[in-house]
Order: C-alpha cells, then sequence, then structure tokens
C-alpha cells in the first residue's frame, strides 16, 4: 500500500528532523521506558503529525489500521507509537471507530503496558466505542475487568473517564469491584481517578459508592474523594 508507506515515512523523517538527543535520556528516565526516546516534545510532535497526516490521507479502512499497526509494531521509539495513537484517534477517520477496532486496540494495551499509551486508548478510543455500541462493548469490558492483565482491567475501569452522565454505573460498579482488593499501584489509581471523575457529576453516588465499599484501598478512596471535601 503507497498511502501506508508514504504516510509511515513521513512520520519517521519528521519526527527524526525534530529529534533532540539532549532531552532524549531525561524523557526515557520519567517514563521508565525500556524502548528510547527521540526527544520530540508534545507540542512540535503535534503540530508534525497535524501536517503529515493531513498531507498523506489513507482511502479506507484497511490502510487505516495497517498504518496504524506499522507505527506501532515495528517503533523503534516511543514518539512513533504516539504517533499510532494519535493517527488511531484522527477525526478524518473517525467513521471507522467501532467494534472492529477492539482488536487492535487491544493489543496496543497489551503490548505498550504502560499508563501513557494504555490511559488514551482507554479512554479516547474505547470509551467512545463503547457509548456507541454499549451491548458489545459492556460484555468485552467485564470480561477485561477479571483479565490476569493489569491493563485490560485498567481500561474496563477508566474506560468511562469523560461520559459524565452517560456514565453505565453498573459497569462501573462491576469493574471497581472485580479489581478492589488488587494491590497493584495503577489498579489503585485507576479506581480512584474513574470514581473522582464520576463524582464531579453525581457526587452523592460516589460518597455512597465510597462508604459501601469499605474494601476500597486509602489511595482509591483519597482519589475518589479528592474534590468532595472529604
Amino acid at each position: 500500500m503507497d498511502e501506508v508507506k508514504s504516510l509511515v515515512s513521513a512520520v519517521r523523517n519528521g519526527l527524526a528532523a525534530l529529534a533532540d538527543p539532549g532531552k532524549a535520556p531525561s524523557m526515557r528516565a520519567y517514563m521508565k521506558s525500556e524502548m528510547p526516546f527521540l526527544g520530540v516534545a508534545s507540542p512540535p510532535r503535534t503540530a508534525l503529525l497535524k501536517r503529515v497526516y493531513a498531507e498523506n490521507p489513507l482511502p479506507d479502512r484497511v490502510s487505516f489500521s495497517t498504518a496504524i499497526l506499522t507505527l506501532w509494531r515495528e517503533a523503534e521509539f516511543r514518539e512513533e507509537r504516539y504517533a499510532a495513537i494519535a493517527l488511531s484517534g484522527h477525526r478524518a477517520y473517525a467513521r471507522w471507530q467501532d467494534v472492529d477496532l477492539l482488536g487492535l486496540y487491544e493489543e496496543m494495551i497489551v503490548t505498550g503496558a504502560w499508563w501513557d499509551y494504555v490511559d488514551e486508548v482507554a479512554i479516547r478510543r474505547i470509551g467512545p466505542i463503547l457509548r456507541a455500541e454499549p451491548e458489545t462493548v459492556t460484555r468485552l469490558m467485564l470480561t477485561w475487568a477479571y483479565d490476569e492483565d493489569r491493563w485490560r482491567s485498567r481500561t474496563a475501569v477508566i474506560c468511562q473517564i469523560g461520559a459524565k452522565g452517560g456514565t453505565d454505573t453498573d459497569l462501573l460498579t462491576r469493574a471497581v469491584e472485580a479489581n478492589i482488593d488488587d494491590k497493584d499501584f495503577f489498579l489503585r489509581k485507576g479506581i480512584g481517578w474513574a470514581l473522582r471523575e464520576y463524582a464531579k457529576t453525581e457526587p452523592g453516588w460516589v460518597r455512597a459508592f465510597v462508604t459501601a465499599h469499605p474494601a476500597l484501598s486509602t489511595l482509591s478512596r483519597k482519589e475518589a474523594l479528592k474534590h468532595l471535601g472529604e
């Protein structure tokens, strides 16, 4: 696919041109990343990708998925994976945001296995698909909530952040309860974050939930009640 090759090449060349080797080590250390960084900060990377994606349109769903996975799987630097995530949410391809992309997003979550990848995919990719096609995605999230992979579980917990009044409280409850005893930091933090965000919409519900779940970790409880004056 010539369109895919052109886009991937433009992304790689553009990122290489913006690379700052002096910044790369500190960025890698902050993210505790095994994969090296080029040293490209977010603002110039965003500007680059906006231009590259406008200049290299993809004609169909297959080329769209192929380009994302090529950038993701063949990445040598973390910024290339950020580019893959950005492409996956590009507004020009919004019509393809449906359950057929869940397998692709699952791969990104499981192989990415770190919060900077997972949270963006969980909240901004899977979340909207959940709200558009709740029957299918809810079943999947309930399965993920009990998964041994902490990143699938975290996705199930946080995928509704930003849904506000559209939050499925049964799904949120079941996802939290499935992980309430887990000692993993990212799960405990994710539980607190999900509850804290929903508290902006339904503070009474969150207060009642925390009261009814004394097994919540101190971290989860503190995060959940952070803006409720408790």
